[in-house]
């Protein structure tokens, strides 16, 4: 990377740097803050980075320069710094000594000031290098990332009790442990708590966490210099190896073949490893079987999709670590709006947050429905009428077939009149479209439906849980 212009190869790499950041953060909190970042220039192994405010700026600085950082360095292994520099649209590049210099660096200097847990002077985990000059493959530990931070819920205790057990264990406990669940739902944070914990009770210990991109990437390279037996020499003699997303080295037979030699190496000599991917390992797909049932041996964990109170917890952890005031009411409609990952919820927190200091307005539940606009369109599931008739006819033990017909015995039209008051709640048809789908009823029914279980719920506390239930079940 010895280049101070932007060469195709350069450009390349920050568009696949673009695409992750926006994948990992979500589309508002990428819209908001790291979409107007432009790449500058890239020169010695420091890579210049633009954005149009100073206040941008701090705000990328205190939350995403890290892992900017990381993301290059998986790009592109000659990359030691990251700048984010003020540089407004309308003016030039800004020359050394000017207020646009004021930068903030994801290198290995402003990694060591940071927060993260370190037994000595250089942690070999942020600058690419090692002891002995040997170069250091392992990618950087986000040092928001431990298990003080992470909310424990039903959804990942097993996860999280499996991952404390390997931190703190002196012997290995079973191995692999192998993490899986869907995008966004802690798995990478629970990888780097592990690392974080190890290297603060022993830090002699060495550690190894990289994508399984990045393992391909190391692997060919060594393949290129044929220098093979460094590669499996390095990977072989660490006390832990993690690996996240192992699901990309489907397909990729000679990656497969090293990794399967390396993980058994590691496993004989009582070495840990720590796997994530977002299938089970049965499941797979363009895995070898014997790689399969070796990923199997130890203990699977996987971490289901939040429910509403951890995403509940999540939201109430970020704004006490953020410092931030905000109504219980708009955390309570944030966890029951955005159900599709923990990183979404935590950028609409964020965008919140900056548009309550930038505009210096309350943090209100009409301001949040406001700015977060897009991100709740998006988020707003299509709920049918037969889903809800199906959902609650399972709730209250009766026919679907019931909600279509004449009965008029309390247990069935109880319930019928229920899904009425949700069909009109939770979908945008009108009354006399409700209506025909219970059977051909006139509006009139609905709408007398719709009064009674408002009345009900304002005198029967039980029926009123009952019933929000079954809508956070729909709207979830």
């Amino acid at each position: 990377m010895q280049i101070g212009h932007l060469d195709s190869y350069t450009s390349e790499q920050w568009a696949r740097v673009r695409g992750r950041l926006r994948t990992e953060v979500g589309e508002a909190a990428f819209r908001s803050w790291l979409k107007p970042l432009t790449l500058v220039g890239a020169k010695d192994g420091v890579v210049r980075m633009s954005v149009p405010t100073r206040f941008m700026r701090d705000w990328v600085r205190s939350n995403y320069a890290e892992r900017i950082f990381a993301l290059w360095g998986d790009e592109n292994d000659v990359v030691s710094k990251v700048e984010i520099v003020v540089q407004p649209p309308t003016r030039p590049d800004p020359k050394p000594g000017s207020d646009g210099e004021a930068c903030a660096e994801a290198g290995p200097r402003a990694r060591r000031a940071a927060r993260a847990p370190s037994k000595s002077g250089d942690d070999g985990l942020y600058d690419g290098k090692a002891s002995g000059g040997r170069r250091e493959i392992s990618a950087p530990l986000d040092p928001r990332f431990t298990f003080e931070n992470f909310v424990v819920g039903k959804p990942n205790e097993l996860a999280y009790a499996a991952a404390r057990r390997i931190a703190e264990a002196k012997t290995v406990p079973f191995n692999p442990l192998f993490l899986y669940g869907g995008v966004g739902l802690g798995k990478t944070h629970l990888m780097h708590a592990i690392a974080w914990n190890i290297r603060k009770r022993t830090p002699e210990r060495r550690i190894i966490y990289l994508s399984a991109e990045k393992f391909m990437y190391q692997f060919v390279r060594a393949l290129r210099t044929k220098d093979t037996m460094a590669f499996k020499e390095q990977f072989r003699s660490v006390d832990v190896l993690m690996i996240d997303d192992v699901q990309f080295i489907g397909g990729r037979e000679a990656t497969q073949e090293e990794f399967f030699h390396t993980f058994n190496a590691l496993v004989d000599q009582n070495r840990q490893v720590v796997i994530s991917a977002d299938k089970s390992p049965t499941d797979l797909e363009g895995v070898e079987e014997r790689m399969r049932s070796r990923l199997g041996w130890g203990l699977v964990a996987d971490i289901h999709p939040t429910t509403y109170e951890l995403r509940l917890g999540i939201l109430q952890a970020k704004a006490e670590q953020m410092a931030a005031e905000i109504p219980g009411k708009v955390l309570e409609f944030l966890a029951h709006k955005i159900t599709s990952n923990v990183r979404e919820l935590e950028g609409a927190l964020n965008r919140i947050v900056a548009h309550g200091t930038l505009v210096g307005r309350s943090i209100t539940l009409e301001t949040t429905q406001e700015v977060l606009h897009d991100l709740l369109r998006a988020n707003d599931r299509r709920v049918t009428i037969e889903e809800i008739q199906k959902r609650v006819a399972e709730h209250f033990n009766v026919r679907v077939a019931d909600m279509h017909s004449a009965r008029r015995a309390r247990a069935v039209a109880r319930p019928r009149q229920v899904a009425m008051y949700l069909a009109k709640q939770l979908t945008t048809r009108s009354l006399p479209e409700i209506g025909r789908k219970f059977g051909g009823r006139d509006h009139t029914t609905v709408m007398h439906a719709v009064r009674r279980i408002e009345e009900l719920k304002a005198t029967d506390h039980g029926f009123a849980e009952d019933v929000e239930l079954l809508r956070r079940m729909l709207e979830g």
